[in-house]
């Protein structure tokens, strides 16, 4: 699951030196391209069967989502401080619990609404409408972690008949085409000197992909997802040496807010599984 963490990290740095010449669209079709070129090598690695399925319209479905969802988060990495966008990525397992309750049937006991409330309080934190203009990158932040639940949601419904790397190969070629359509309208090319985090943003969407897969795998998501709360912290580190980001209060207590908010929802999954 460290794997995970360092990989999200490295993806967003990527993304935001690439920002420099690149837009969303652009990034996203040359993230996929970068992941395109490298996922033949891990299907030699471990065998093309693991492509097979029988859920294409669902597997296309997701890729689509996916590919909307990202786009919206690298929107944001190129317009608002990572760690805001990490803290609002947060969001996800918490809409999760939101969308498999209304299309999953799952039951939403007191302890799983009280971890939505506590989260989206932090969202109003971090957001303060009333107080300050929200930025637009902000909502669509917020909006894209939604579109995460909802290719969360799905996942968890393929994962029952199709292997981890046939959901990422479906998804890497779905991002391709998709935002080659995009980058026709708008067409960007990096640099010379950018190419090494082309590279690097397609190797680490991968790595990040397989690793929480694999993780997930093997532990019950109780005990992974609590070590992907290291991201926060990371980012926001790295953003102030790298960046110089600095973090306000009410960006803390919403992060912490949200943080309390998915422990209390893996404290209500733990307490069910046992």
């Amino acid at each position: 699951m460290l794997g995970a963490v360092v990989s999200f990290v490295g993806m967003a740095i990527a993304a935001r030196e690439l920002s420099a010449e690149l837009d969303a669209v652009q990034i996203l079709f040359w993230r996929s391209f970068a992941a395109a070129l490298l996922m033949p090598a891990l299907l030699y690695f471990y065998g093309w069967k693991q492509l097979k399925s029988s859920r294409y319209v669902m597997q296309l479905s997701r890729g689509a989502l996916h590919c909307v969802a990202q786009c919206g988060w690298l929107f944001g990495i190129t317009m608002i401080p990572l760690a805001e966008v990490f803290a609002l990525e947060f969001t996800t397992p918490i809409w999760t619990v939101v969308f498999a309750a209304l299309f999953l049937g799952e039951r939403l006991s007191l302890e799983r609404i009280a971890a939505v409330v506590i989260g989206f309080v932090g969202v109003l934190l971090i957001l303060r409408p009333g107080t300050q203009i929200v930025d637009v990158a902000s909502v669509v932040v917020l909006g894209s972690a939604a579109l995460y639940a909802i290719t969360y949601v799905m996942v968890r419904s393929l994962a029952r008949t199709d292997t981890p790397l046939c959901i990422m190969f479906y998804m890497t070629y779905v991002q391709l085409a998709l935002s080659f359509i995009g980058i026709m309208i708008n067409w960007g090319m990096p640099s010379q000197g950018l190419w090494i985090w082309v590279v690097l943003i397609g190797a680490f969407g991968l790595s990040a992909h397989f690793c929480m897969a694999q993780a997930l795998s093997k532990s019950e998501a109780s005990e992974v997802i609590p070590i992907d709360f290291l991201r926060l912290p990371i980012v926001m580190v790295l953003a102030y040496f790298l960046y110089s980001e600095t973090v306000d209060p009410w960006l803390v207590a919403g992060v912490l807010l949200i943080v309390l908010g998915n422990y209390w929802n893996v404290r209500s999954s733990r307490h069910k599984i046992k």
